[in-house]
Order: structure tokens, then C-alpha cells, then sequence
């Protein structure tokens, strides 16, 4: 098989992954675009014998990193007490708790640095492995068991509560 023909065997994976990472659903299809078109211009550079997987999620990877750079540098701000927004906007009816808690987990991954998001994702969405993630960063694997466990740790923190800012919304 054709590395163009095993692409698309990983473009599910590939938009899974962006839209848990960048929680936009037009941006994260635009990452996957990127990345395929990237992909598909470099497939001279794709080693045959090697994981297809990885190299993809590690071409992802650096987009994205591309990406964040040159949009921190123009990023509108916003304050996190602006008051323009109405409490009422975020009211959600009670019945709808499988929504609530996946909000709130979407919300605690959000929270979480670049670095650890990535690598819970990876790990925990994706099922690759720790030396396919190490791959994919370009990491050494200690590095990737060491933000995976702080990531774990801090996300739990986050569900919990108990992380200082880590306060979820409230729904009355």
C-alpha cells in the first residue's frame, strides 16, 4: 500500500486528536489540512519500515507548535473576570450530566500545560505508545513518563477542584 493511501487510514486519529488539543472544531480541522498537506509534500522524507503514525502526530505536532508561536504574537486578550459575559450563558439543564462532565474535563485539559496536554492525549486518546510519543515530541521517553504523570496528577487536581484556579463553572 501507498504511504498516500495509509494517510487516510489516520485522518480520524489525526482530527481526534487536534480537536481535543486545540478544542475548536474549524481550527482543528484546518491542523488536520496542514498536516496532511504537509504529509502528502514530504512523503519523500517518510522512512517505509517506520511507524506512519508517529511521523503524522509528530508533523502535527510541530504545526501546531508553528501555529501557537506566530498566534501568541497577535492574540487578542481577554480578562478572565469580564463582566460582558452573563452567568446566565453557561446555565445548562440538570438533566444533561454526561455533557457537564465531559465540559469539565474538556475544561481541566484546557487548563493544563501545552506540554502535559499533549502527552495525556497521546497516551490516553490515542493509545500510542511512550517511545511513539517520545517520537512524535521529540522527547526522550523519561520526559514523556514524567508529563504524563504530572498531567494525570494535575488533571485529577482539576476534576477535584483542589487545584488553586481550578475552579469549574457553576451551574445554578
Amino acid at each position: 500500500m501507498d504511504v498516500r493511501d495509509e494517510l487516510m487510514e489516520h485522518v480520524p486519529r489525526l482530527r481526534r486528536y487536534a480537536r481535543a488539543l486545540i478544542n475548536n472544531r474549524d481550527l482543528a480541522d484546518d491542523l488536520v489540512q496542514d498536516t496532511l498537506e504537509r504529509a502528502l509534500g514530504r512523503t519523500g522524507m517518510f522512512e517505509p519500515g517506520t511507524d506512519l503514525r508517529a511521523w503524522l502526530f509528530t508533523i502535527m505536532h510541530n504545526v501546531f507548535a508553528n501555529q501557537a508561536r506566530k498566534a501568541s504574537s497577535r492574540a487578542v486578550h481577554v480578562a478572565v473576570d469580564d463582566e460582558s459575559v452573563h452567568e446566565s450563558e453557561f446555565a445548562v439543564p440538570a438533566q444533561q450530566v454526561r455533557s457537564l462532565e465531559m465540559r469539565d474535563l474538556d475544561y481541566a485539559l484546557q487548563r493544563l500545560p501545552l506540554e502535559q496536554r499533549e502527552v495525556v492525549l497521546l497516551v490516553g486518546l490515542e493509545e500510542m505508545s511512550y517511545a511513539d510519543v517520545a517520537l512524535a515530541l521529540n522527547v526522550p521517553i523519561g520526559t514523556v513518563m514524567s508529563r504524563l504523570s504530572r498531567g494525570r496528577e494535575r488533571l485529577r487536581a482539576l476534576m477535584a477542584g483542589s487545584q488553586p484556579g481550578a475552579k469549574l463553572q457553576v451551574v445554578r
